[in-house]
C-alpha cells in the first residue's frame, strides 16, 4: 500500500495516515444542522469524505465513515417558531429531505449517521464526567465548560485565547465564570418545545458536546480522521477537541481535515447571506454526475467558485468521459503501457487527496485511449471513475428500460433530457409535470435520469 498523507489542521502540515487499529480507518465528518434543506455548499464535505472512504478502501483499508445529523439546535427552534410548527416535526422532515438530496448524488450512504436526539444519554454522561473532573460547572440549569482548564485550548485553530469569541447568545453570559466558557447544556427556556431531563435540570445539549459524544460512540477516541468545513474550525471543532482532552486525557482524532467553502460572487455560500443554491435544484438542472465532477474539480482545502459556467464545464467533462466509454471495450483489461496514468491517479489522491491532479491523470488516460482508437479495454478508467463516484456513467444509455410498457413516457423523458441540455428549464419542468400526470416520477441519480412509477400507468 502506498503511503497516504493528509493535511492536518493542528500541525499545519502533511501527516502520514496512521491506523489506530491495523488495516482500519475511522472518519467522522460533521453533517448538517437540519433546519432547512441543504445547499450545494453542504454537499462538499459529504462528497469529499465519501470519496476519501472509497479511495482508502481501494488501497486496502477497511474504512468506517460516520456523518452525524444535528437535529437539536437553536437554529431549529428558531426556524420552527417562524413556521409555527414543532421543532421535532421540522427536524424530522428536514432530515428526511437531507437523506433524499444526498441520495441523489449517487454515492451511497455513510456507514453510520447518528442523530443528536438519539445520543442524549451519552451526552449527559460526557457532561457529568467533565463536571466531576473540574472541567465544567453547573449553574442555574446550565452547564459550561471551563476553557482555561484545558492547556491545549487554541492549538487546533491557532488562535490566541484573548482573540476568541464563542459566538454564543448574550443570554446566560452573566452565569459564566469566564466569557470564554461555552455551553455544554442549556436549561429549558420558554417557547422551546423539546427537552430532556438531566441531573442539572430539564434542557438540551449544546452543539459542541453533541459531536464529541456521537463521534466517540461510533469510533471511540483517537480515530483516524475528523473532517468538516473550514467554517467549523472555531469554535466547533476547537471545542470538540478540548472536551475530549479534558474528559478522556487524549485527542479525539489523529488528523483534522477541513474543506474550503463554496463561494458565490466572492462570498461564502450561506443561508444567512441569502446566496444559497439548494442541492436538489442544482442536481435537477445539471445532473448528479456534473455536480460531483464540479465538487472535486478544486482541491478540497481551497475555496470553490460557484457559477453556471463552473457547472457547465463540469457537464462537458462528464460528457467527455461518457463519450470515451462508448468507444472502449467493456470489461476488458486496459493496455499495460497505460497503467502509469492509473498509478498517477492514485498517487495524486495519496498526496493530500488531490482530486484535480487525479482528474488530470484520468483525462490523460482518456486522451491516450482516444488517440489509440478502437480496442482499448475500459478496466482502468472504470476503476478511477468508481473511486470518484462516477462509475455509472454508462448507465444513461439504458435510461427508460424500466418504462418499456409506456413508450410515450420514454419519449417524454428523452425530450426532457434534450431540454435540460439546452438549458430550457421551463420546457424541462413542463415535461416533468406531464410525466407526473402519466404516473411517472423522474429520479436524477448517478446513472442519469430514470422513470419510477408513482401510480399504475
Amino acid at each position: 500500500m502506498r503511503e497516504i498523507q493528509l493535511h492536518d489542521t493542528r500541525s499545519g502540515g502533511l501527516l502520514a495516515l496512521q491506523q489506530r487499529d491495523p488495516g482500519t480507518v475511522g472518519i467522522y465528518a460533521c453533517g448538517p444542522t437540519v433546519y432547512s434543506r441543504i445547499h450545494i455548499g453542504n454537499a462538499r464535505p459529504f462528497v469529499v469524505f465519501s470519496l476519501l472512504k472509497r479511495f482508502l478502501e481501494s488501497e486496502g483499508l477497511q474504512t468506517t465513515l460516520v456523518v452525524n445529523v444535528t437535529d437539536v439546535n437553536d437554529k431549529i427552534y428558531d426556524a420552527a417558531r417562524v413556521q409555527e410548527r414543532s421543532s421535532e416535526e421540522l427536524a424530522k422532515e428536514m432530515t428526511e429531505l437531507y437523506f433524499a438530496d444526498t441520495d441523489a448524488l449517487g454515492l451511497g450512504r455513510p456507514d453510520r449517521e447518528p442523530l443528536a436526539s438519539e445520543t442524549i444519554s451519552s451526552i449527559v454522561e460526557y457532561i457529568q464526567t467533565l463536571i466531576d473532573t473540574g472541567h465544567a460547572y453547573a449553574t442555574e440549569g446550565d452547564v459550561f465548560f471551563r476553557v482555561r482548564s484545558d492547556p491545549g485550548y487554541g492549538s487546533l485553530s491557532h488562535r490566541r485565547i484573548e482573540e476568541m469569541d464563542q459566538g454564543e447568545d448574550k443570554e446566560g453570559s452573566d452565569r459564566k465564570e469566564d466569557p470564554l466558557d461555552f455551553a455544554l447544556w442549556k436549561g429549558h427556556k420558554q417557547g422551546e418545545d423539546t427537552w430532556w431531563e438531566a441531573p442539572w435540570g430539564r434542557g438540551r445539549p449544546g452543539w459542541h458536546i453533541e459531536c464529541s459524544a456521537m463521534a466517540e460512540d461510533a469510533l471511540g477516541v483517537g480515530f483516524g480522521i475528523h473532517g468538516g468545513g473550514s467554517d467549523l474550525l472555531f469554535p466547533h471543532h476547537e471545542n470538540e477537541a478540548a472536551q475530549t482532552r479534558a474528559a478522556r486525557g487524549q485527542e479525539l482524532a489523529r488528523i483534522w481535515m477541513h474543506n474550503g467553502m463554496i463561494q458565490s460572487t466572492g462570498e461564502k455560500m450561506a443561508k444567512s447571506v441569502g446566496n444559497i443554491a439548494p442541492l436538489h435544484e442544482v442536481i435537477e438542472r445539471y445532473g448528479s454526475e456534473a455536480v460531483v465532477m464540479y465538487l472535486i474539480s478544486g482541491h478540497y482545502r481551497q475555496p470553490l467558485a460557484f457559477s453556471r459556467a463552473e457547472l457547465e464545464d463540469a457537464e462537458r467533462r462528464v460528457n467527455r468521459v461518457r463519450d470515451a466509454l462508448r468507444r472502449l471495450v467493456a470489461g476488458d483489461e486496459s493496455p499495460p503501457d497505460m497503467a502509469g496514468y492509473r498509478e498517477g491517479f492514485s498517487d495524486a489522491l495519496a498526496d493530500d487527496f488531490n482530486t484535480p491532479k487525479a482528474l488530470a491523470s484520468l483525462f490523460e488516460w482518456v486522451r491516450e485511449a482516444n488517440r489509440r482508437g478502437e480496442g482499448v479495454g475500459d478496466r482502468d478508467l472504470l476503476e478511477m471513475l468508481e473511486i470518484l463516484g462516477l462509475g455509472d456513467l454508462t448507465a444513461l444509455e439504458a435510461v427508460g428500460d424500466v418504462a418499456g410498457i409506456d413508450p410515450e413516457a420514454v419519449e417524454l423523458l428523452a425530450r426532457r433530457e434534450v431540454a435540460r441540455s439546452e438549458r430550457d428549464f421551463e420546457a424541462a419542468d413542463r415535461l416533468r409535470d406531464e410525466l407526473s400526470t402519466r404516473g411517472w416520477e423522474i429520479r436524477d441519480g448517478a446513472g442519469g435520469s430514470e422513470l419510477i412509477p408513482t401510480a399504475k400507468p
